[in-house]
């Protein structure tokens, strides 16, 4: 039985996860964190998601429950993700990190944590969309230059980095099937008068709304003719299930980086 720590407890990910861990076979809760501020911190984390009690207790500091857990699954923001990664690289402990927004150096201290203990990162875990990843890549590789490539995306209202982990990943796999640099040609968003488009470039989109979970769109617009490819999540389950793959993937593997594309094989 792989023991799961989930952060985030209260929130509506970590709810989600919650009842996935409850609903996979061979997984079972063993710790729930939340930030020390949050109202749930010393309450039951499985009547906290509406799956009945579970006796464990929504805890605010990773070290007292460390020898909870094997796996610990990680949807926040960088600078908790980061002191959680420490406690699991002192502790032994795998991740899985869907946490999204870091920058280079953050990157490079989750890097540094790889040596020593199994890492799971991937910025969206949903199975449809590290599918798309590859779909959209062969359809750059045979479109090549022929085409202007935009990608558009949209979350809810309370999801603070822009653009998404995914749109971000989608341009890097659409910079490297096309030979483009992300960090020169990628232009976010436009306005006032931008003259013609330069075909190299790799336009974002972002839209923030309501309760949107997560709709991501590659278009390849060329003279006469779009090809699009979409993903649309209806709800966080779907990412909640990828995460539950990822566990039982990356649990007891060697100490190292590993993501979606390497447990799906493409």
């Amino acid at each position: 039985m792989i023991r799961v720590a989930i952060t985030g407890a209260a929130g509506r990910m970590g709810k989600t996860l919650i009842q996935a861990i409850q609903d996979t076979e061979g997984l079972t809760l063993g710790a729930a964190l939340e930030h020390p501020d949050n109202p749930a911190v010393g309450q039951d984390a499985g009547e906290t998601a509406g799956v009945g009690h579970l006796g464990v207790v929504i805890n605010a500091d990773a070290s007292a429950c460390v020898d909870n857990f094997d796996v610990v699954i990680d949807f926040t923001v960088p600078a908790a993700t980061l002191a959680l990664a420490a406690v699991c690289r002192a502790n032994q402990k795998a991740m899985v990190i869907g946490t999204t927004g870091f920058t280079e150096d953050e990157l490079t201290t989750l890097h540094g944590a790889a040596e020593d203990i199994s890492l799971f990162m991937a910025p969206n875990m949903s199975v449809g969309v590290n599918l798309v990843f590859k779909l959209i890549e062969i359809a750059a590789k045979a479109l090549g230059d022929s085409v202007d490539v935009e990608v558009i995306e949209a979350h809810h209202r309370h999801k603070i980095d822009a653009p998404s982990g995914t749109a971000v990943r989608m341009g890097e796999v659409l910079a490297e099937a096309l030979g483009r640099n992300l960090d020169t040609d990628a232009v976010y968003g436009r306005q006032g008068i931008t003259g013609a488009r330069e075909r190299n470039t790799i336009g974002f989109s972002t839209i923030r709304g309501g309760d949107i979970v997560g709709e991501h769109t590659v278009m390849y617009a060329g003279d006469g003719e779009r090809i699009e490819i979409t993903h649309r999540a209806q709800s966080r389950m779907n990412f909640a299930q990828g995460a539950m793959r990822a566990v039982q993937f990356v649990h007891n593997k060697p100490a190292g980086l590993y993501d979606m594309q390497t447990l799906l094989d493409l």
